[in-house]
């Protein structure tokens, strides 16, 4: 459980540490692995939500899935992409959030994750959750905690 004082101060603006799915690169399952692989190139990331054409999130593309697919090729060229969607590589989505204030949620899945997608209750992607907006949030914290709150250490006693 989260300390009520840390929650407080790092949940101070969800909204602010979620990136809004207009400016989110994505694909959509029908798009050719040559186009996922030229958004992947241009955008910097390693995978990108797959979306359907009503914006309901269906799954993830990445540079990782799309070398597995192109090495199960035969001839493995590169100009084969233009052969497969992206639904032949997408992987599943295994974690993503409905509300920005399940903070505890979304620290827990960072741990393993670069990001975490944000779905409205009808499954409509919102946007995504990076570890780079929560870790600015953490630094904020870090630096702030003294300002808003009375910290001191506890004493410890010998047993």
């Amino acid at each position: 459980m989260i300390d009520p004082a840390v929650e407080q101060m790092l949940r101070e603006d969800p909204a602010s540490y979620v990136i809004p799915a207009e400016v989110v690169a994505n694909v959509t399952a029908t798009n050719t692995l040559e186009h996922a692989l030229m958004v992947l190139s241009k955008v910097g990331y390693s995978r990108v939500p797959v979306l359907d054409p009503d914006d309901r999130l269906q799954g993830m593309i990445s540079l990782a899935a799309i070398t597995d697919r192109l090495l199960h090729v035969p001839g493995a060229a590169v100009d084969q992409l233009s052969r497969y969607t992206v639904a032949d590589a997408m992987l599943p989505v295994d974690h993503w959030v409905d509300d920005p204030a399940k903070l505890e949620t979304i620290l827990n899945y960072m741990i393993d994750e670069p990001f975490v997608p944000l779905v409205n209750e009808d499954g409509i992607f919102q946007g995504i959750i990076t570890r780079r907006e929560i870790l600015k949030r953490v630094n904020y914290l870090a630096h702030n905690l003294n300002d808003q709150y009375n910290v001191t250490p506890k004493e410890h006693t010998e047993s």
